[in-house]
């Protein structure tokens, strides 16, 4: 087969780019979790094998899971784990650590359980930062496990570009809507009565200056204005509907202490969780979120992964 990959598959006009760059990715998808997953003994430093593992795994599907063995791996090692990958910019939250890289677990109100990923809650499907501006966009994720739920937290991720790939197939005009500049706004955020963030509006799909897709998307339904057209309805009820069927492309996985996710902040849920009644520590996750999208996961550096 052709694997040559055109610079811009993107252009709704250009079916042919598209038609290869589509037949490369799926033809190259993961067909299970297991096949996202490389053992590594150091994030700190990685050997060389393991490095190319990871990244053949990035450039194939926009995300990996590695696995430390159930080792403990601090923060700073994680975040020279990120370095490697070209994960230099780290989107600092109100709620994060003092070295911008977020605690999860579940907090008091006070301590910022206002929000899902504070609390033992499900959490539906979204992309890091949708809410951000435009100029602080999150490129790339590094979610770690300290210590799994005694029950539950179970992560579904997907590779934002099949979520593209099935909206394209089935009409081309969902991709349109979606790309518009108010497709998707969320608004200023209050809390103790005053404004912590501002009204953040934009488009799901974009392209980055590299010619790379980008996505944001949340799929709560409160705090959230979609543009008020039949077509953007229709767009989002699609991607819904994928989002939430059997689609082989939705990778299940429940992390264990010392396992992890890097990616292009790739679509993502977790199921609730439980802790009470055991005797373990609680549940805790570290996550980094970036301004950086993985160095050597550009448009064509898919054909390197083939």
């Amino acid at each position: 087969m052709n694997t040559e990959i055109s610079l811009n598959p993107y252009d709704l006009d250009d079916l042919d780019a598209y038609r290869r760059w589509r037949d490369v990715k799926l033809e190259n998808a993961p067909s299970s979790a297991s096949e996202l997953v490389v053992e590594i003994k150091d994030p700190e430093a990685p050997s060389a094998s393991e490095f190319t593992a990871l990244m053949t795994r990035l450039r194939r599907c926009n995300m990996a899971l590695y696995d430390t063995g159930g080792r403990d791996v601090s923060k700073s090692a994680l975040r020279h784990f990120g370095q490697k990958f070209g994960l230099l910019r780290l989107d600092a939250n109100p709620y994060s650590d003092e070295d911008a890289v977020t605690s999860l677990k579940v907090k008091s109100r006070e301590d910022g359980a206002i929000y899902i990923p504070y609390t033992s809650r499900p959490i539906s499907w979204h992309t890091d930062g949708y809410y951000n501006t435009a100029e602080r966009q999150v490129r790339g994720i590094l979610l770690h496990c300290a210590q799994p739920a005694a029950r539950g937290g179970e992560n579904a991720v997907m590779d934002p570009e099949m979520a593209y790939i099935h909206l394209r197939d089935l009409n081309p005009d969902y991709i349109a809507a979606l790309s518009a500049e108010d497709a998707m706004s969320i608004p200023p955020n209050e809390v103790n009565d005053f404004i912590e963030r501002g009204e953040s509006t934009g488009p799901v799909f974009s392209l980055l200056e590299s010619g790379a897709l980008h996505m944001r998307f949340t799929a709560r339904k409160r705090h959230i204005k979609w543009k008020d057209d039949p077509l953007t309805t229709e767009a989002v009820a699609a991607l819904m509907a994928f989002l939430n069927s059997d689609t082989p492309y939705i990778y299940r996985h429940l992390m264990q202490k010392g396992q992890g996710l890097i990616g292009n902040n790739p679509l993502h849920d977790r199921a609730g969780f439980s802790d009470e009644g055991s005797d373990k520590e609680p549940r805790l996750l570290y996550r980094a979120r970036y301004h950086d999208r993985i160095a050597g996961t550009e448009l064509n550096d898919l054909e390197a992964a083939i």
